[in-house]
């Protein structure tokens, strides 16, 4: 049982998760942590933002978790927008810590890395410190700015290093990101956990196609996932420009799911390419609208270009592509190689119009569509499985409990 795997005989155990970058329990991720710890005889809260549309309560208990919400307008304007964007978050999660009172284990989930400095305060209490590496920061600053080296990617490297030096434990969401831990983060290799992403398959799991979503056309294509500068929509935009005028395919018709930065953008760039009568922005939509799309969907897109970032970055979408049974088509990168191995094609990074080709070559082979998405379900319900990543989230909860027990016990942990 999860609950006889942590705690060290203790059922009292207090965590508290900070996350600043989505809120919860709209950020899967997070919520699996949360449930897997309450599971495992956890008293878990959450300090987090509140959502636009959903998780919109300032106060919140949700199947046992406890969230704690504060307003939060995002980042404009560049990076003096985030900077103040997360000057309010810092102040606003000192503010909700003090009042939730000591915690056994404070658990910072980034970006940014700015919540060491929580974590540090709560440490002096006794806390022991959790880095739940979302992002690589530094290579995010790049991929997303484009502004090379300046001041302030080293100000971001210089976080990272900090946020590294002070957690006991860190938990990684590939072995990309758990090499870097290790050689750029300086941490010993048995102080960091590999606890991937995964689609809950109790709760995302296919449903019935509705053909009547492909609006009159033989197929569906269907991309899901944030909108922002490195997420590629306008890459996928300029393949299915190409797929229309060069490969001669009008037999299709696609939908973009998702929100974020540059929502607007990509639905004057589809107008600009003459897609608009072919392509649908729904922006977020609630998961049973999702499984209907992605149930309905022939090929599912997952065009992060590659950079600095997304190269080794495990993509969201792409685990819930596979989670549904549909084929993917990719740019070849690396840990989207790792994630979805034959359930995907994969393209010369960042060329379009090969990227166009195969979502060609796929709408011609039902077949190997087929075989593609038994290959994606496979790989979820087993190597991808989130049992898996519980089990390292609870390891990596027990060797950090036992840092702060052998602290407790006035001897010097082995650093």
């Amino acid at each position: 049982m999860l609950g006889e795997t942590t705690s060290g005989d203790r059922a009292d155990r207090r965590a508290l998760i900070l996350v600043e970058n989505l809120s919860v329990p709209f950020d899967r991720r997070v919520w699996q942590e949360c449930t897997t710890l309450r599971d495992a005889g956890w008293e878990v809260h959450v300090i987090c933002p509140q959502g636009s549309k959903r998780d919109t309560e300032p106060e919140a208990v949700i199947d046992g978790v406890r969230i704690h919400r504060y307003p939060l307008r995002a980042a404009t304007g560049g990076p003096a927008g985030y900077l103040r964007e997360y000057g309010s978050a810092l102040w606003h999660t000192f503010r909700l810590a003090r009042r939730i009172g000591p915690v056994d284990v404070v658990h910072a989930c980034n970006p940014p890395d700015l919540l060491f400095l929580q974590a540090r305060w709560l440490k002096r209490q006794g806390a022991r410190f959790v880095f739940d590496q979302h992002d690589l920061v530094p290579e995010l600053y790049l991929s997303r700015f484009d502004r090379g080296e300046d001041l302030l990617y080293r100000a971001v490297c210089a976080l990272e290093r900090m946020t590294y030096r002070a957690a006991d434990v860190v938990l990684a969401t590939n072995e990309s990101y758990r090499d870097v831990a290790v050689r750029r983060g300086g941490r010993r290799p048995e102080d960091v956990f590999v606890v991937r992403s995964a689609p809950d398959t109790d709760r995302f799991h296919p449903v019935p196609p509705e053909p009547e979503l492909k609006r009159g056309k033989p197929h569906l294509l269907c991309y899901l996932g944030v909108m922002g500068p490195q997420d590629g929509v306008d890459y996928a935009l300029r393949a299915l420009a190409k797929l229309r005028d060069e490969v001669g395919r009008s037999d299709w018709h696609a939908v973009f799911v998702g929100g974020g930065d540059t929502f607007d953008a990509m639905v004057e760039l589809s107008r600009r390419l003459g897609l608009s009568e072919q392509v649908q922005f729904t922006g977020r939509v609630p998961d049973a609208d999702l499984a209907r799309y992605l149930s309905t969907a022939d090929v599912c897109l997952s065009p992060d270009p590659r950079n600095p970032l997304n190269d080794v970055s495990t993509m969201n979408k792409v685990l819930e592509y596979m989670v549904m049974g549909r084929p993917i088509v990719s740019f070849d990168l690396r840990e989207a190689r790792v994630s979805a191995g034959d359930a995907a094609l994969y393209a010369p990074a960042n060329d379009e119009g090969e990227f166009a080709g195969l979502i060609a070559r796929l709408l011609d082979d039902p077949e190997e569509r087929a075989r593609m998405g038994k290959i994606g379900q496979e790989r979820i319900n087993g190597a991808l499985s989130w049992r898996n990543s519980q089990r390292s989230l609870l390891a990596a909860y027990t060797a950090a409990v036992s840092v702060g027990d052998t602290d407790r016990a006035g001897k010097r942990p082995h650093r």
